[in-house]
């Protein structure tokens, strides 16, 4: 039976859709497979603002132990800058993606920037004023990306997003809109974690691997498509959705956070 289609029986299983294999994968064939995570929705559950989000005290361990269980083949790939996502994890440090693939630390340690630009510092600015009137609206500066955050404004949704529209035709053809779940983003058009996924299967120790990715949102589809794409296995944090590329589906992250507990113990 082929890797996917021993998958997608998977999908049958008690446990959830694709969990069981999952478990099995990593439990008993770890030289195979390299694994791929999602942070915010995914490792964590998502929170009212970016900085709310809490970090069970054992997941950076574990997580750590996870890594040595896979020889170092386990990467994060987040919208998150690549400083920030180390801060949530410390003490451990894993191979990063950041802002969808703009910023990049390989297994080496070498990192991979995109460039800050005069012009989007302004434009920056200028959605920090356009918006500071309205409450519960977030602006995230991410660096080489920005982010606006409506969760605690949900009315505001169709302004934003005309105003992140204008925003990116001032930014011109380098950058790019990225929805997700009540937020809105303009990074760098080059990034997508798809692309990002493709790099680190290019190194040692995930090169020769089959992936697993796993992740919550529509800015982790073009992670999946290209997992499924070269033979691995793709699941969404969350109830299945048919529009997603996903093959399999996991409950929450709570869910997540305990299987990954049971792999290490």
């Amino acid at each position: 039976m082929s890797c996917q289609k021993q998958l997608l029986s998977a999908s049958n299983a008690d446990a959830g859709p694709g969990e069981d294999f999952v478990v099995a994968a990593l439990s008993t064939d770890r030289e195979s497979w390299a694994l791929f995570l999602d942070i915010d929705g995914t490792l964590l559950d998502l929170a009212e603002t970016p900085d709310a989000v809490a970090v069970p005290p054992s997941l950076p361990a574990s997580l750590d132990h996870l890594s040595k269980k896979l020889g170092g083949a386990l990467a994060l790939v987040t919208g998150r800058g690549l400083a920030y996502a180390d801060q949530l994890f410390s003490p451990a440090k894993f191979p990063i993606a950041g802002l969808h693939g703009a910023e990049r630390r390989d297994p080496d340690g070498r990192v991979h920037k995109a460039a800050e630009t005069a012009d989007f510092e302004r434009l920056k600015a200028e959605l920090v004023a356009a918006t500071a009137s309205w409450a519960g609206v977030l602006i995230e500066d991410k660096g080489a990306a920005v982010a606006v955050h409506y969760r605690l404004a949900p009315d505001r949704q169709l302004e934003l997003e005309h105003l992140m529209e204008r925003a990116l035709y001032r930014a011109g053809p380098d950058w790019a809109i990225q929805h997700g779940k009540m937020v809105v983003e303009i990074r760098p058009a080059r990034a997508n974690k798809g692309d990002a996924v493709a790099a680190f299967l290019a190194q040692p120790p995930f090169a020769g691997r089959r992936a697993i990715a796993i992740g919550d949102d529509v800015t982790d589809e073009a992670m999946f498509r290209t997992v499924n794409r070269l033979g691995g296995f793709s699941i969404r944090i969350g109830p299945p959705v048919p529009a997603s590329e996903a093959l399999g589906s996991i409950p929450s992250a709570e869910v997540l956070r305990g299987f990954i507990a049971a792999l290490v113990s």
